[in-house]
């Protein structure tokens, strides 16, 4: 019995949308462990409480996001057996044993340090208590290894053989590290970095703009844009090199993200221009208009000027995956990267210059404006670049060997309709709590009368109001 084409798309959509909420927490929660493990391991190197002061501040808002991504992540595993139990299935002999792996030596590894993070400030030595971060750090970079391992495999499957409708892994070596793991994990990674560094310098503009604690979050604006000014090319780079690899594995993937429709033209040569913007024609073979720069695409690709890119005319009609989506969702989230190229180099210009000092800060208000706003630039680009690669791999499920209607639980409409609704209640109560207790801990501001938690629960320093006198000040209210 064949499915509902209309069960089959519901129940795309459902997993469509649980990832693409899913997808907004884990990148923040691997990128700012990294930076909590920095700032703690500054104040255990400095003895500078303002550095202790950042990292208690930001690991609230850790909790809150890895929470979130704890509740969806679960949620999206229970969606792959409820609606894609065949994929789940035949996929299980290397599928579902990296997502063992993945539970194995990364979400338990992490959860075991997480509460020692949590909860063990004033109760284990302070050298302990960095090195749960480290490892908080280490574990959630690791659970992104594995999953990107699997998502991978799905977009260039090797080492495996589909014999009887089941994945039978015949080189783990070659499973393992196929041809997209290789830029394609590096590439998360680092927009995970980048996404954190993003979040701690708008949330540090805001209090800027504020006047609140400006001694405290100008440190870590400057850091952050410091580093993201290495980071933000970077990502620039390895995008191309993943694109490159798309090119020649997934060269259906390629003509669709950029809309290349044509191998040659009319006159025999090789279209080499690229699509800048335009919209397909009714017929779905074409551009009904376009602006477009010869040779443009050759040069982003083949990095020649007259280089062969496979078109979609060179794809059979039942292989090809639809353009709309990809093409501009890939222009988007490219443009959200370059952006923050600019945005990083004005802020390390503005530090070079001396004008990110303690005394005048807050007087570039444009800069902090285009910072503040600048935050969502790296949930725009993961969220686009992840319907990229996803919607860009149909109409397969994993890449020239399972098509997605094969892969999709036999449901009814009415069942399908249900997870939908289901999913999507869940999914924006988690969304909502997480904004509401994010804006909450944000207004509230850091803590800075508790005294600095130290080894034996005895303070390094004290900081509520003298007995008689003024308030004592902080010492991060020194020069830096």
């Amino acid at each position: 019995m064949q499915d509902s084409p209309l069960a089959v798309l519901l129940s795309r959509l459902d997993f469509a949308w649980i990832t693409s909420m899913h997808i907004l927490y884990p990148p923040l929660t691997i990128g700012l462990a990294m930076l909590l493990f920095f700032t703690e391991w500054r104040w255990l190197n400095s003895q500078d409480e303002a550095w202790y002061r950042l990292t208690r501040f930001f690991e609230k808002l850790f909790v809150v996001n890895f929470a979130a991504g704890v509740a969806t992540g679960i949620t999206m595993e229970m969606a792959f057996g409820i609606l894609y139990g065949p994929f789940s299935q035949a996929a299980g002999p290397f599928f579902g044993q990296v997502l063992g792996y993945e539970t194995i030596t990364a979400f338990m590894y992490e959860a075991g340090f997480i509460g020692l993070m949590i909860f063990g400030w004033g109760k284990i030595s302070r050298r302990m208590h960095l090195f749960a971060t480290f490892n908080v750090a280490l574990s959630s970079s690791l659970s992104a290894m594995w999953i990107m391992d699997a998502n991978s495999w799905m977009q260039t499957p090797a080492g495996v053989l589909f014999k009887n409708g089941i994945f039978q892994v015949t080189d783990w070596a070659a499973a393992l590290l196929n041809p997209d793991v290789w830029l394609g994990f590096p590439h998360m990674l680092l927009a995970a970095l980048e996404l954190a560094l993003c979040f701690v310098a708008a949330i540090s503009a805001w209090f800027l703009l504020n006047k609140r604690h400006v001694a405290l979050f100008r440190r870590s604006l400057v850091y952050t844009v410091a580093a993201l000014a290495v980071v933000a090319p970077l990502q620039v780079y390895l995008g191309d090199g993943l694109g490159r690899v798309v090119a020649d594995d997934q060269p259906a993937a390629l003509a669709a993200m950029e809309g290349h429709y044509h191998t040659y033209n009319a006159d025999g040569s090789v279209d080499t221009s690229w699509q800048v913007i335009g919209w397909p024609n009714a017929k779905g073979d074409d551009f009904a208009w376009s602006i477009s720069i010869p040779h443009a695409l050759s040069l982003i690709e083949t990095h020649t000027w007259n280089g062969k890119v496979t078109g979609l005319d060179d794809i059979p009609a039942q292989a090809r995956p639809s353009v709309v989506v990809p093409f501009y969702a890939f222009r988007v989230m490219v443009a959200a990267g370059f952006a923050l190229v600019p945005l990083a180099f004005w802020g390390l210009f503005l530090l070079l210059r001396g004008r990110l000092g303690a005394q005048n800060v807050t007087a570039q208000r444009w800069f902090l404006r285009a910072v503040l706003a600048g935050g969502v630039l790296p949930y725009v680009s993961v969220w686009c670049g992840w319907w990229v690669r996803e919607v860009c791999r149909q109409p397969w499920v994993v890449y020239g060997l399972m098509r997605t209607e094969q892969g999709v639980s036999h449901m009814s409409v009415a069942a399908a309709a249900f997870w939908l609704v289901g999913y999507m209640a869940f999914e924006l109560t988690v969304w909502g709590s997480v904004w509401y207790f994010l804006a909450k801990i944000v207004r509230r501001g850091p803590d800075v009368t508790t005294p600095v938690v130290a080894e034996g629960q005895q303070p390094l320093g004290h900081l509520e109001p003298a007995p008689h006198g003024p308030i004592a000040t902080p010492s991060y209210i020194r020069p830096i």
